[in-house]
Parts: structure tokens; C-alpha cells; sequence
């Protein structure tokens, strides 16, 4: 990291700092704004003391995002389409990142103003989908090009389905809980607790469990948001200092190898296959440079290798010539994704471009270690802050009846499986809506009924972030594109 800044222009290293304070900034929004969630039940449970649990949820998140690997920050990345990951390094590429991590950064506080538990994985999905429509709009191309659908049904596929999993598994777990242990305390609120026995805590099994859960919901959040993060930055680092970071120069010379090699079999496989591909790719007659040719992509294969020669290190390259590798990585990336939709393709042939894939990313999907520090520290710093508007939401507002120890715990469970679940696939979920939900969930169980109007308030703050997020995003896009 100390290097950073070596060799860098003023108005260019003032940019960086600026860039990536932006990220930094939006993750620790992040942590104030969706951590409230983790802590909300052990707090209101007076499970522990909320300056306790907002430090220990700090530090949880903190350990997630160091040890949540990258399949998630990959995810949001990709949400992009091609072009704009292979122009990420001109004034347009700087304009996208800045207007989709403003238009995230708005939302986020204005939600948290208002007390609602919105989600930030949600926000940020929207502003990259709106960055790829304005992108469309001002290229004058077809929004099937302009957002990678593919990866984008993914992610709205796995955001909508775990708030639905969430309310379901915690609902049968407090329903199990009913019948097996009917009269145990377990299923008092803490004002009956204190009220009826005298006594301000849970017992201790079920203060255990709430705080271990807490703790989990806090580790998992940082598995899975923290990647977001990381994703930003590098898209931040690449396209301020691409030279350093378009490719991981620490990559090993088996590495290397594995990519040529990838680059090959893929040349043979769309030979193999050609008449077949030309039907269901369309050809461009753009020349542009930002943009990836798939029937091109025996061409492009053999420019890579020629590109790579017999290097078995990046640092022998130079900065033009590693931008060229990236960019043909990239496309030839997209090339195997699309390659994956021929009919009629034998279950080995798809496990071939599924580990074609995977070589041709390895040198260009990663993360310096400086890069998690910095996420997890802003992440867990911004926990410990700004949690009291969401705990009363989640606690008292979103049943008719006050929450009892057995709903805390059911609800924070299963969020820590679910979203811990989904990070280990490389799914971006939504801690706020699989936790919120989850608590719903057991609320109906308890036949405890809901506030309907808090449900309508998260109702509409879920339905609105998607086209808020995308409008702001967009619309910053387009005016700084036009801009510059």
C-alpha cells in the first residue's frame, strides 16, 4: 500500500483519496445502517448492553469481511456490463463509480434517517443497474446490452427469495419451540420477565443462544457486505491506477500457465463449435475498443497468448500491455459465459467453460489484502455507530406484541445461516430484509399479528429502493457523462 501513491500526478492522487474515501464512506454508512439489524434482538432482549453488543457486532463484521473470500464482490462487479468494465479506466468509468456509490450513499442516509430498515445491498444493486440503462442511453445501444441480465436475475433471484426463506424457517422454528417447550421462558418478552419474575435478563441458555446468534448475524453481514466493498475499490483502484492493479502482479507462474492454457482450450472450443455459435451471437460492426467481439474470440484468444508470450510474471509486461490482458480476459470471460447457452451442449462440455471461466478470471478477480483491512475496518467502525432508529423498528414495530426471546433468537439464527450460506455461493443477499423478515415470520407463528403500517413502511422502502437507487445513479451518470 505504501507504494500507492509513488509516481502519481497531484490531481490524480487527490482523486484517489477522494474515490476511495467514497467507498469507504458508503461501507461505513453500511455498517451503522444495516448492522442496527444484527444488534437489534440481543438489545432489545437486554441480552447485553447496546455499547457491548454494537462493539462485539463491530468486531464480528470486522473477522466477516476478512475471511469472506471474493465470490460476492465478483457478483456485484459483473453486474456491470463488459464494456464498462473494459472502459473503467477513462473519465465515463471514474463518472460511473462516482455516481453509483452518490446515489447509494443518499438513499442509505435517508432511509436511516427515517428509521426504516431498508437494505444496502439492495441500493447498491439499483445504482449499478442504473449506471448500465443511462450507459445504454448514452451509447444509443439496446438495454440488453447495457446490464449484464444474467448475473442481474441471479442476484434479484437470491434477493428475492431469502426474505421468504427467512420468514419461513424462523416461523418453524418458533413453532417447534411451541410445541416441544411450551412452558418455558423462552417465550416471554422481556417486560414480562421483568415485570412478572423480577428479573432484567433471559435466562441464561436463551441470553446465550441471542447473543451467538447476534454475534453470527454480525459475521455473516460482514461475509457478505463487506465484499461489496471490496469490489468497489478495486474497481476505484483499477481505473485511477491501472497499471497496478488491472492484474494481480502477485500472481504465481502457474497461474499464468493456467490462464494461456484456458485461453487455448476456449480458441479450440468456439472452432469446434462455430457454426453453432454464429447462430446465437450476434455480430457487431463496431470497432470500438470498448467493446468485446465474441465471434472474434479465436483472434482474440491468440492475441492474448502472443500478448503473455512466455512470461511467467506480469511485472515484465508494461502498463498498456496489461490493460490488454485484462481487457481480453474479460472478453473472453463473456465469450465462455455466452458459449454456455449453446443447446444441446453435453454436461462435460459445460463443466469445461465453467473451469475455462474460472482460469481467465483468477488473475484478474482478486483483492490485496490492504484493500479487506481497509473495508472491515470501515465496516466495523461504522457498526458501533448510529443504531438506536432501527433496534426500536425491529423490536417493537414490526408485531402487534412485543418480541419474545424465542422469536429474538429464531430470527437471528436463521439469518446467520441464510446470509452465511449465501456468501459461501457468492450470492449478495440482504441482511435487513432476511433478518426483518425472519422476525415477521415468527410474529405469525406466535400469531402475535403484525403492525401492518410498520409493514407497509419496509414494503415501500423495499420496493422503491430498486427504481429510487437506479433513477439517482443513472441520472448522476448521464449529467457527469455528458459533463466530461
Amino acid at each position: 500500500m505504501l507504494d500507492l501513491f509513488s509516481g502519481l500526478d497531484t490531481h490524480v492522487a487527490i482523486t484517489l483519496v477522494l474515490s476511495l474515501g467514497f467507498v469507504l464512506a458508503f461501507e461505513f454508512i453500511n455498517g451503522f445502517h444495516d448492522t442496527a439489524n444484527a444488534v437489534a434482538t440481543v438489545i432489545y432482549t437486554q441480552s447485553m448492553k447496546p455499547r457491548l453488543a454494537v462493539f462485539y457486532s463491530g468486531v464480528c463484521n470486522f473477522l466477516g469481511v476478512m475471511s469472506g473470500g471474493l465470490a460476492v464482490a465478483y457478483a456485484i462487479v459483473h453486474l456491470l456490463p463488459v464494456d464498462l468494465l473494459i472502459s473503467v479506466n477513462t473519465s465515463r468509468g471514474m463518472s460511473m463509480v462516482f455516481a453509483l456509490l452518490a446515489a447509494a450513499i443518499l438513499w442509505n442516509l435517508g432511509t436511516w434517517y427515517l428509521g426504516l430498515p431498508a437494505s444496502s445491498s439492495h441500493t447498491l444493486i439499483g445504482a449499478i443497474l442504473g449506471v448500465g440503462v443511462a450507459n445504454s442511453l448514452i451509447n444509443h445501444t439496446s438495454l440488453s446490452h447495457g446490464i449484464n441480465w444474467g448475473k442481474a436475475i441471479d442476484v434479484g433471484a437470491s434477493l428475492l427469495v431469502s426474505p421468504f426463506v427467512g420468514a419461513l424457517l424462523a416461523g418453524l422454528i418458533v413453532i417447534l419451540l411451541r410445541r416441544y417447550r411450551p412452558g418455558s421462558n423462552v417465550h416471554k418478552t422481556p417486560y414480562q420477565r421483568q415485570q412478572v419474575e423480577g428479573r432484567k435478563h433471559p435466562p441464561f441458555w436463551t441470553r446465550f443462544m441471542l447473543i451467538v446468534s447476534a454475534m453470527g448475524v454480525s459475521f455473516a453481514h460482514g461475509s457478505n457486505d463487506g465484499q461489496k466493498g471490496v469490489g468497489l475499490v478495486m474497481l476505484v483502484l483499477i481505473g485511477i491506477v491501472p497499471a497496478k492493479f488491472v492484474l494481480n502482479l502477485d500472481s504465481t507462474p502457474y497461474q499464468l500457465d493456467r490462464t494461456r492454457d484456458a485461453a487455448q482450450h476456449l480458441q479450440q472450443f468456439y472452432q469446434r463449435h462455430e457454426a453453432d455459435l454464429s447462430k446465437i451471437i450476434v455480430k457487431s460492426n463496431s470497432a470500438s475498443q470498448y467493446e468485446c467481439h465474441p465471434q472474434q474470440t479465436a483472434a482474440t484468444a491468440s492475441q492474448l497468448v502472443q500478448l503473455m508470450g512466455d512470461s511467467s510474471d506480469y511485472h515484465n509486461l508494461s502498463a498498456s500491455q496489461r490493460w490488454d490482458v485484462r481487457t481480453k480476459l474479460l472478453c473472453l470471460d463473456d465469450a465462455a459465459k455466452k458459449a454456455a447457452d449453446l443447446p444441446n451442449l453435453s454436461s462435460d462440455e459445460k463443466q469445461l467453460l465453467s473451469n475455462l471461466r474460472k482460469d481467465l478470471t483468477t488473475t484478474t478477480e482478486y483483492a490485496p489484502t490492504w484493500v479487506i483491512v481497509a473495508v472491515a475496518l470501515a465496516l466495523g467502525i461504522g457498526t458501533m455507530i448510529g443504531w438506536k432508529r432501527v433496534v426500536k423498528t425491529v423490536g417493537e414495530g414490526i408485531g402487534k406484541k412485543d418480541m419474545t426471546y424465542a422469536q429474538g433468537v429464531a430470527a437471528q439464527a436463521t439469518a446467520a445461516v441464510s446470509i452465511g450460506l449465501a456468501s459461501w455461493f457468492g450470492f449478495p443477499v440482504s441482511t435487513t430484509h432476511v433478518l426483518s423478515s425472519g422476525v415477521a415470520g415468527t410474529m405469525i407463528a406466535d400469531k402475535a399479528g403484525l403492525q401492518m403500517s410498520t409493514i407497509r413502511s419496509i414494503a415501500l422502502a423495499w420496493l422503491f429502493t430498486l427504481p429510487a437507487s437506479m433513477a439517482l445513479a443513472g441520472g448522476l451518470y448521464y449529467l457527469s457523462a455528458q459533463w466530461f
